[in-house]
């Protein structure tokens, strides 16, 4: 190798250290959530044993150790912060570590591997909360969310509405005319056939668009892009060819913030799910329930119930307050309708990010 190719492996194993430190902080803030007091003597003294054990050819034990006191004070600082750590699915650059950014400034974004991790992070403690991707405009419901909310004994505390914009991102410095394969999520990829098609570039699965952002920045593959979010161009050093690359640019995924309590904000808006009897007419009576008090519904979906084959579960959300007594007496009437009825929440509607 020569010196500048020699350099350019630095920087990116400078890259990776930073990255893997930051996830070292995700985990420290996770554990603090779970522990009595912060400071854990024996725990220290435990994991520097383990790092000297490492400690050979280059490394020498006292910088090992200078090291890791340098990263244990970092970490304590910041579980004496006691922050907001919110969960979401997939890496980091991910949509949903967008809804967060753009929910509020002071929760951090804490990547899970699953949408059920996010819930059970959230109800063991691990987070204060979770951001979950409900439906989108383009693609519907999205369904294995919409299931644990069937079962889950979490509230629904807010809500907000991202607009996708898909871009293509390459390595820097890359020429977009050697492109050839672009890898994705299955779903972005379909929602850019037209530009893929246009440009004779091929399509190629991912298990995640910032999954994909972070392969290519550290597997760094020729004549390869992604598609990804912006912010994962700007997490993964990438290069940004050409936004918003969808085929529809009316499209717009609706977050919920999930939380173990209710929130303290009164809200416009409610989310609840119930199931009805198994006979003829059933959800017409609720549902006339809230035709005949002018409740404006925005949602109605359906999903099986799993504990009872052959049952379905209706998630529903409607206009209206808390406090509103022609609201109380609607729900008072459906719960004497259904069998199994729970309000996942009260919270504020949300307008769309643009």
């Amino acid at each position: 190798m020569n010196l500048g190719e020699i350099r350019e492996k630095i920087d990116q194993t400078d890259m990776q250290l930073v990255k893997l430190i930051n996830q070292r902080m995700e985990y420290v803030l996770r554990a603090g959530k779970l522990k009595e007091v912060i400071l854990d003597k024996a725990r220290e003294e435990q994991v520097l044993r383990q790092l000297l054990a490492q400690a050979r050819g280059l490394i020498r034990p006292e910088f090992i150790t200078t090291l890791y006191e340098s990263i244990l004070t970092e970490s304590k600082a910041l579980q004496e912060r006691n922050l907001k750590l919110v969960g979401f699915q997939g890496e980091h650059g991910a949509w949903g570590e967008l809804a967060i950014r753009s929910y509020a400034d002071d929760m951090i974004p804490i990547p899970c591997v699953e949408f059920a991790h996010v819930f059970e992070g959230v109800r063991d403690r691990e987070l204060d909360m979770g951001m979950v991707p409900v439906e989108n405009s383009l693609e519907g419901a999205v369904t294995e969310v919409n299931d644990i909310l069937v079962d889950t004994d979490l509230k629904i505390i807010g809500e907000i509405r991202i607009p996708v914009r898909q871009c293509l991102l390459v390595l820097p410095g890359g020429d977009y005319r050697d492109i050839k394969v672009v890898y994705s999520h299955p779903q972005a990829l379909a929602q850019c056939r037209s530009f893929l098609s246009r440009n004779k570039l091929e399509p190629r699965p991912f298990y995640d668009t910032a999954g994909a952002a972070r392969w290519l920045a550290q597997e760094r593959p020729s004549s390869t892009a992604v598609i990804a979010s912006p912010i994962a161009a700007e997490l993964y050093g990438l290069d940004i060819v050409k936004e918003d690359i969808g085929d529809n640019t009316d499209n717009f995924t609706r977050f919920l913030l999930i939380s173990r309590d209710s929130s303290p904000v009164a809200g416009n808006k409610c989310s609840l799910v119930f199931s009805t009897e198994h006979r003829a007419g059933a959800l017409f009576e609720v549902l006339h329930v809230f035709a005949e008090n002018e409740i404006n519904l925005t949602r109605i979906e359906s999903r099986p119930i799993r504990r009872n084959p052959g049952a379905y579960a209706f998630l529903l959300d409607f206009l209206g307050r808390e406090d509103d007594p022609v609201v109380q007496q609607a729900l008072e009437k459906i719960m004497e309708k259904t069998p199994f009825f729970r309000i996942l929440g009260f919270y504020p509607e949300s307008p769309t990010v643009r």
